[in-house]
């Protein structure tokens, strides 16, 4: 394995080529099979985090992104502030026609809280709500929320007139109710009302999904209902949703325009984005913890290695091998075990993401930066694991090496 080339004048030198340099390496590892499993395992897991945590990150706002485009970012949602002194701020009547006139505006509907409850039949008693509110809406409102029904339909023309009620996905869980085909009746107020449909989970309205829905037909004719507007949801061109959100308050109260808030309905899922990067940061940090501990792992191998071994160590010094062989043969086993434990971790995590993104039905994103990571983080701590112990082993004393045994 080692060559000798004879050089005029001077003592014949030995050359360890790479491949050689790999066999001595990997030898090391074959005769510690279990050992070095175990110090990979480290290495393995660390990576793993990293690359899962990467790569399910990307998954998720990749699915939130495609969430976004699909609800769209240009949904305003007004409201009544807080009013000043002891008075409660309300909406003025006729709020929504005057919002309606604004030029990048093509799409308005309203909603109104109203007064009762909400059971499966008239025997329950009145504290047990389940936190289900009565909204009354205009005919408009799925199609502003970009809304689907997952039973049965939405109010029409021609139903909006009688005792019906759609549910929202919380509210249909809440009461029991999974189907409208045979006839569903609820007790709200004074009055039975029949079941007609239930609306698939509404993610920038969420107190939507809570709610019994009325049209604004059946509040005036069933319940004490005075037209007073508790929200208006506003969709506007993309390119003009600032500008109108900036005139919002003054169109709708111009006497009080500080008594009106208007927030962008999107905000919650991007401050959804914002959480989800927080908690990446925190795996990440734990990943490279058990980076860390399997570095800490492998150094601590390749030490026992090296008081293990210094009969073989005394033995290639005392047949021509140099210090630098010798370093570069406890380097090149540190740098095999780590990678060998980072290309296992990439691996997995790449398994561990394409499952829970299958599950959760996303597209599966794999960073190529969270592959380039887990590998250069592989070399670098095998490196730094094995830089002591290969000093150690090339600075050792071929006759003390072979003493010592």
């Amino acid at each position: 394995m080692f060559k000798t080339f004879n050089k005029p004048n001077s003592l014949p030198t030995s050359h360890l080529s790479l491949a050689d340099t790999f066999k001595v390496g990997i030898s090391g590892l074959r005769t510690r099979k279990l050992r070095s499993a175990l110090s990979a395992l480290g290495i393995t897991i660390g990576v793993a985090a990293v690359v899962g945590v990467l790569g399910l990150s990307a998954s998720g706002n990749a699915d939130l992104i495609r969430e976004l485009d699909a609800l769209g970012t240009n949904l305003l949602t007004v409201e009544a502030g807080q009013g000043f002194g002891t008075g409660e701020a309300k909406l003025p009547h006729g709020a929504a026609g005057m919002v309606s006139r604004i030029t990048p505006v093509y799409e308005v509907s309203t909603v109104s809280r109203i007064s009762g409850r909400v059971f499966r039949n008239d025997l329950i008693e009145d504290g047990r709500t389940k936190g289900i509110t009565i909204l009354a809406s205009d005919l408009n409102l799925l199609k502003s929320q970009r809304g689907t029904m997952k039973k049965g339909a939405y109010f029409t023309d021609a139903n909006s007139l009688y005792p019906v009620v759609v549910l929202g996905s919380v509210a249909a869980e809440r009461l029991g109710i999974s189907d409208v085909s045979n006839m569903k009746l609820l007790w709200m107020g004074d009055q039975w009302f029949t079941v007609i449909g239930i609306i698939n989970p509404l993610p920038l309205a969420a107190d939507l999904d809570r709610a019994a829905i009325i049209s604004y037909a059946a509040a005036n004719e069933y319940f004490d209902h005075d037209g007073e507007l508790d929200m208006i949801y506003v969709r506007a061109y993309p390119e003009h949703v600032e500008d109108v959100r900036s005139v919002m308050p003054a169109t709708v109260n111009p006497e009080n325009p500080d008594e009106v808030q208007v927030s962008k309905a999107s905000d919650v899922l991007e401050a959804r984005a914002v959480a989800n990067s927080t908690f990446t940061n925190l795996f990440m940090g734990l990943g490279a913890v058990a980076l860390l501990v399997g570095g800490i792992g492998i150094a601590n191998v390749m030490v026992i290695a090296v008081i293990e071994r210094r009969s073989e160590i005394g033995l290639r010094r005392a047949i021509g091998a140099t210090r630098f062989h010798i370093a570069t043969q406890f380097i090149t086993e540190s740098l095999l075990l780590s990678c060998i434990g980072g290309a296992t971790g990439i691996v997995v995590g790449i398994l561990v993401t394409a499952i829970y993104a299958i599950t959760q039905n996303w597209h599966i994103v794999i960073p190529q930066s969270a592959i380039l990571i887990g590998l250069l983080a592989s070399i670098l701590i095998g490196g730094a694991a094995g830089f002591y112990p290969a000093l150690r082993a090339a600075n050792m004393s071929p006759t003390e090496a072979l003493r010592a045994n």
